[in-house]
């Protein structure tokens, strides 16, 4: 497809304010629809995909940065990433939470929601509000560690090698990096007796921002910022310097980092140059085989040893 770039018109800038929200408006409205159908799995996944596909499309005619739409060599391994580890490890949480709910009074006797512990006759929003701001704690703990402790660095320093940012690569994630976040983010709720729906809207919420946080498209989020995690803060977390790239662990909401101080977002462009010090391997496999030997630590860590 050829790239052609909108110019600053008063049309191109005006659809620079209107993108994100629709999006993601959209995006969890073809959530809502999909969970709400006999096959909510299959849906969910053709939501995610057509949204995907939008966002490609967008990309190539209005991107933020259009160094960003030269080709990495690296679009196979994403895909790869995204299908068999970001991908099966969010399904394996889908079909475990399924089964939790199913034996919870068996399994969690002191923690179903019948013990009055989660709120269960609250509106659904209302539940899966309370929801997102416990799982985002575990969330932002997970990904702060991840960037503080080396030992975690090592598998997260994968997603941020990338040096464009684009829908593709939305799930370049280690398995290690994966399974830690969903860990942190979910055994909370389990405890604490949450319903299945509100495992799944977490999760069709995690999918639809993820996507848009990690899009190359001219987006104008405003005041947005300053609640959700928006491309704009996302595009300062993958600097390479670390005062800026340690900043906006939010996955979807920022009110963690308002809290504890690790929100960031200067009145100047987020920087196009991203990256990291170290060298990631090449290929799908060696990549996920690189952080486990001392050899592909040093290579991941590089001048990096600071995080």
């Amino acid at each position: 497809m050829a790239t052609v770039v909108i110019g600053e018109s008063r049309l191109s800038r005006a659809l620079s304010y209107v993108w994100w929200p629709v999006l993601y408006v959209g995006g969890l409205y073809g959530a809502y629809l999909a969970l709400g159908s006999a096959r909510p799995l299959l849906w969910f996944n053709v939501v995610y995909l057509s949204l995907i596909a939008i966002i490609a499309v967008l990309e190539r005619f209005s991107p933020h940065e259009p160094l960003w739409l030269a080709e990495d060599g690296e679009t196979g391994t994403n895909v790869a990433h995204t299908l068999f580890t970001k991908g099966l490890v969010q399904i394996a949480a889908a079909l475990v939470s399924t089964a939790t709910m199913a034996t919870a009074i068996a399994v969690q006797p002191q923690t179903h929601p019948a013990a009055g512990l989660w709120p269960g006759e609250w509106p659904l929003f209302a539940q899966v509000a309370l929801g997102l701001v416990i799982a985002e704690l575990g969330l932002y703990a997970a990904h702060r560690i991840a960037h503080e402790w080396p030992k975690f660095w090592r598998f997260h320093a994968l997603h941020h090698s990338v040096e464009r940012l684009w829908v593709v690569n939305t799930g370049r994630f280690h398995i290690v990096d994966t399974c830690f976040k969903a860990a942190l983010g979910q055994i909370p709720l389990y405890f604490l007796g949450a319903p299945l729906p509100v495992f799944l809207w977490i999760s069709a919420v995690t999918a639809v921002t993820g996507i848009l946080t990690h899009c190359n498209v001219v987006m104008r989020t405003g005041p947005i910022d300053w609640f959700l995690s928006t491309p704009r803060l996302h595009r300062w977390h993958h600097s390479k310097l670390l005062e800026e790239g340690n900043r906006n662990y939010g996955e979807n909401l920022v009110l963690w980092d308002q809290l504890f101080g690790t929100y960031y977002n200067p009145d100047r462009p987020p920087p196009a140059d991203i990256g990291i010090h170290g060298r990631i391997a090449k290929g799908f496999l060696a990549q996920l085989v690189q952080p486990f030997h001392r050899r592909g630590v040093r290579e991941i860590m590089g001048d990096d040893a600071a995080h």
